[in-house]
């Protein structure tokens, strides 16, 4: 199982930007698609982004659709998500997780980083 370690969050006004990064322990990294998740106070944990082994396919939730961009570097173990046009509705603890399917169902992930506090200021 792969260990995961999220960074980058943290407070920004809207419309700035952000990077999360998310590093991955282990030498199988390239054998899981990765995806990003955020969980907002009160709410449910929902889907961002998701990207296949290789990098070469993503998909993304309507409400970040064009403002997120979801990336890999397999030499480096890491996946992240860059963050544009942030908006105080995009606050939340933001996740990553490794999945042995290419998958936007959270059900499919079965490992899971600590989260990593990323606060949108109006």
């Amino acid at each position: 199982q792969v260990q995961l370690v999220e960074s980058g969050g943290g407070l920004v006004q809207a419309g700035g930007s952000l990077r999360l990064s998310c590093a991955a322990s282990g030498r199988t990294f390239s054998s899981y698609a990765m995806g990003w998740f955020r969980q907002a106070p009160g709410k449910e944990r929902e889907f961002v982004a998701a990207i296949n082994r290789s990098g070469a396919s993503t998909r993304y939730s309507d409400s970040v659709k064009g403002r997120f961009t979801i990336s890999r570097d397999n030499a480096k173990n890491t996946v992240y998500l860059q963050m544009n046009s942030l908006k105080p509705e995009d606050t939340a603890v933001y996740y990553c997780g490794a999945s042995a399917v290419y998958s936007i169902m959270g059900q499919n992930f079965r490992s899971w980083g600590q989260g990593t506090q990323v606060t949108v200021s109006s």
